[in-house]
């Protein structure tokens, strides 16, 4: 994602075991042969050319794609037992986040410790029980309503 035309993502880590079972989908996701169109982290990485991709065997651990970006903050997905389509999922997701936090907005609701004037709201209420609602209109510049 880029914030004001600048592109948020610095480093992309791919780490990955040689021999486990569970990095299999991230080793075919790499080896795939250069003479097709098909080799995938090539294309990736000429679609994105300002972000630098370190590619490392880390043997006996389980695959991650780690994030890098500009604020300093990093996110790092585990990709174990998935499919070369969720690692696809997975690294345009980090392009295109800005590696900030998510903060809640607003935060909790308003509650007061006053009882509504008004009532509480029910939808059983009937307001066409026959009565009238006197409605007085007050015209002036009088505050002290």
């Amino acid at each position: 994602m880029a914030t004001r035309g600048i592109q948020q993502l610095q480093k992309l880590r791919i780490r990955y075991c040689e021999h486990g079972g569970s990095s299999s989908a991230i080793r075919q996701y790499l080896q795939q042969s250069p003479h097709t169109s098909e080799n995938h982290l090539i294309n990736f990485a000429t679609a994105h050319p300002s972000i630098q991709i370190i590619v490392k065997p880390r043997n006996g651990h389980h695959p991650y794609i780690q994030g890098e970006y500009l604020t300093g903050q990093s996110k790092q997905i585990c990709v174990k037992n998935t499919t070369q389509g969720r690692i696809k999922e997975v690294m345009s997701m980090l392009v295109n986040t800005s590696g900030r936090k998510i903060t809640r907005l607003g935060g909790l609701a308003v509650r007061g410790d006053c009882v509504s004037v008004q009532g509480v709201w029910t939808p059983m209420l009937n307001l066409e029980g026959g009565k009238s609602f006197e409605v007085k209109i007050v015209e002036g510049g009088d505050n002290n309503i």
